[in-house]
């Protein structure tokens, strides 16, 4: 049954060009399109495009399906990243209700064994953004002549920026949370070796979030709940606003501290895994999408 997809009530700019392309997007990145190709419209957005959900034209166009956009490859992003947000919880919870030294101890190996899952599954999401073929044109079968990219650059891409500085991010949280398993007791030396590297994955994971919440608004914001996609940008963009909180609230000062402080940090860490975990869940929904288009 042919679908019936309705335009997005953003402003979109007609693109001269015979074969009638009509984007829409914020500045320089173009996150949405529509064009026709066989006597049918085809909507493209740019989130959908890097994960290959579009397969509605991919079968108006004949082309074959690479690995990192099979419906296998989007679940398994979903899943680790779920995985390593469900570590991250654990490892809240146990530090917020045991104050045992060995209890810490054990909380700050689920952290670093959770940050693993995270740098993994960014870096999978990051090989979908760098090897996705340029849209500069309509899709044909030289787009599948292009080279594997592990980094790639594309820098008016808002996807490949999102996923990069998410890898970044995670990078910094491998650093910070293992740092952690063996802290010095100098509260400068934990400043630098952990409350630093946290803060700047924090940092990147909420620039990563906002760049994604743009790709798929096409828009700086909008309200868009009934739509999966953005369910999933806007819960992780709320589970990156509460790691930066953690981080603000987790450094170290000279002396004694409220434990207060502490216990507002790792209430903060669960609740942004608990996002993070949510998000999880709904990208492996989501890649359930391209079986209805």
């Amino acid at each position: 049954m042919k679908r019936i997809m309705k335009q997005p009530d953003s402003k979109i700019i007609s693109c001269p060009s015979h074969n009638g392309i009509r984007h829409a997007g914020v500045g320089r990145f173009i996150t949405f399109r529509s064009y026709k190709l066989a006597e049918r419209i085809i909507i493209w957005r740019a989130r959908h495009h890097r994960k290959g959900l579009l397969l509605a034209a991919r079968a108006l166009e004949n082309l074959p399906v690479p690995f990192w956009q099979t419906r296998f490859f989007n679940k398994a992003i979903g899943a680790i990243f779920a995985i390593g947000s469900a570590l991250f919880m654990l490892g809240s919870l146990i530090a917020l209700f045991t104050h045992a030294q060995e209890a810490i101890f054990v909380a700050n190996i689920v952290f670093f064994l959770g940050s693993i899952p995270f740098t993994v599954a960014a870096y999978m999401q990051h090989f979908q953004a760098a090897n996705a073929a340029q849209f500069s044109r309509l899709p044909s079968d030289d787009f599948l002549k292009q080279e594997l990219q592990f980094i790639g650059w594309k820098p008016d891409d808002l996807g490949w920026l999102s996923t990069l500085t998410q890898f970044i991010g995670t990078l910094a949280f491998n650093i910070s949370t293992f740092d952690a398993i063996q802290a010095s007791r100098a509260w400068l030396v934990q400043d630098v070796t952990i409350w630093m590297p946290d803060m700047i994955g924090s940092l990147l994971f909420l620039i990563s979030a906002y760049l994604a919440f743009i790709e798929t608004c096409d828009h700086l914001w909008k309200w868009k709940p009934h739509d999966i996609s953005w369910q999933i940008v806007f819960t992780n963009l709320l589970g990156c606003i509460a790691f930066i909180f953690a981080a603000c609230t987790s450094y170290v000062l000279p002396g004694w501290q409220p434990e207060w402080i502490s216990q507002l940090s790792n209430s903060q860490l669960l609740v942004g895994a608990a996002c993070f975990l949510a998000g999880s869940l709904l990208t492996i929904k989501e890649s359930e999408m391209a079986e209805h288009q």
